[in-house]
């Protein structure tokens, strides 16, 4: 079952250690219309949003729809992807607002001091693999090079596109009558294909709209994202 927590006590790591990544640190938040405490978390992803070290991805779930509003923006996806993070927490639970960091560690609810030591923790680590994306049309080339990474794992391409402003009005639940504006809201994931990591590759990626895209490299899993970029 779901639940809404921002007890700090169950702060969970998923990695110890910061796996070093290329690019700017991916921060993932998991948001809903639906939940009262998020507002301060959606503030801080504008404000991420407009750093070049950081890409900021709005993933709003589908859980808090049973409480009279239904989330314009979510994604039952959304809600798996942070299942399966939970999972590699050693945890039960999901909650909102939670921001989780190149697929690592995460933090509960809005705390900007703990997420700048992460970001921080990632910016300083030396990069494991390169990408660099380029978009032509509707179809995005992926290139990925090895610079340190270990034998016997296995990545996954992902192109990720995002709205980078949206607007609700919201009518019902727990924040109605608010006018709230998200800032990077995701709306398509593709897959490029995975990457075994032994030496230079190439993907191609089709997309289904001209909305903005980032490029993720992650283990497969949702294990550490390990490089990043945005599409030019």
């Amino acid at each position: 079952m779901p639940r809404h927590c921002l007890n700090a006590a169950i702060l969970s790591l998923f990695f110890a250690v910061p796996a070093a990544a290329d690019g700017p640190v991916v921060v993932e938040l998991f948001t809903s219309q639906g939940c009262s405490s998020c507002p301060p978390a959606d503030a801080i992803m504008h404000d991420l949003a407009k750093r070049d070290d950081v890409i900021g991805l709005a993933l709003h779930v589908d859980y808090w729809d049973y409480i009279g509003w239904k989330d314009e923006y979510a994604d039952p996806f959304h809600t798996t992807r942070q299942r399966i993070y939970a999972r590699q927490g050693g945890r039960d639970v999901i909650y909102t607002p939670q921001m989780v960091v190149n697929g690592q560690q995460d933090v509960v609810g809005a705390k900007r001091g703990r997420l700048e030591q992460l970001i921080a923790a990632h910016l300083e680590a030396a990069p494991v693999a390169q990408v660099s994306a380029t978009r032509s049309g509707d179809t995005v080339s992926v290139q990925v090079a090895p610079l340190d990474l270990p034998t016997g794992a296995v990545y996954d391409i992902r192109v990720v596109q995002f709205t980078p402003l949206r607007h609700a009005s919201i009518r019902r639940g727990e924040l109605a009558g608010r006018e709230l504006d998200y800032a990077n809201v995701v709306s398509a994931w593709h897959v490029g294909g995975q990457w075994d990591g032994a030496g230079p590759q190439e993907f191609q990626v089709s997309l289904n709209s001209d909305l903005p895209a980032v490029a993720l490299v992650q283990q497969a899993g949702h294990g550490p994202i390990i490089a990043a970029v945005r599409v030019d």
